[in-house]
């Protein structure tokens, strides 16, 4: 695929004569992005974790754009929200990202600590006992989410914290 065409696909209306791009309809009102990935079919947004030690981050997808930084986090969680070709555009908790090739990504999930000592329980509940305290920026792995509750690993300790203090899972789904 040559330049233009690959620059046309990415960013049509950059190409477009003037006349024409003025009469490029508007999307129908109520119009919202795809929540389906064009090229893995799966939910976009959805959450992965860094697989590497380093992974640049482009300012688009592919590798002749320019890196704008380095994620030098392994299992860092990860939001997917878009994806063209081998890349993924990807965020992290501060909203902040790029484009990031998916050979640097597993959807093995984790999740980032919220709040500073917080309790991981032996059960979903405020009132089961504390098996361990997690400080904040932890990344932790995650397993099954029950309501409000996901059962975490880390350090060695298996236990359930509130969906409330962690960034990497949505707090009205599951996980996926």
């Amino acid at each position: 695929m040559n330049f233009a065409r690959t620059l046309g696909l990415l960013f049509p209306l950059l190409l477009a004569d003037p006349v024409t791009a003025q009469d490029v309809t508007p999307a129908p009102v109520g119009f919202t992005a795809p929540d389906i990935g064009p090229e893995t079919n799966l939910p976009l947004p959805r959450y992965v974790s860094l697989k590497a030690k380093e992974a640049n981050v482009r300012r688009g997808p592919s590798l002749t754009h320019r890196i704008d930084w380095v994620f030098q986090r392994r299992d860092m969680p990860l939001q997917v929200i878009a994806e063209y070709g081998h890349w993924r555009r990807v965020i992290d908790r501060d909203g902040q990202g790029g484009w990031v090739h998916y050979t640097m990504l597993s959807g093995v999930r984790t999740v980032i600590v919220d709040q500073d000592r917080m309790a991981l329980r032996a059960k979903p509940s405020d009132t089961a006992a504390e098996r361990a305290e997690l400080e904040q920026n932890v990344i932790a792995r995650l397993g099954e989410c029950e309501g409000d509750w996901c059962e975490l690993t880390a350090g060695g300790y298996t236990g359930w914290a509130h969906k409330t203090v962690l960034w990497g899972v949505d707090q009205d789904n599951s996980v996926n």
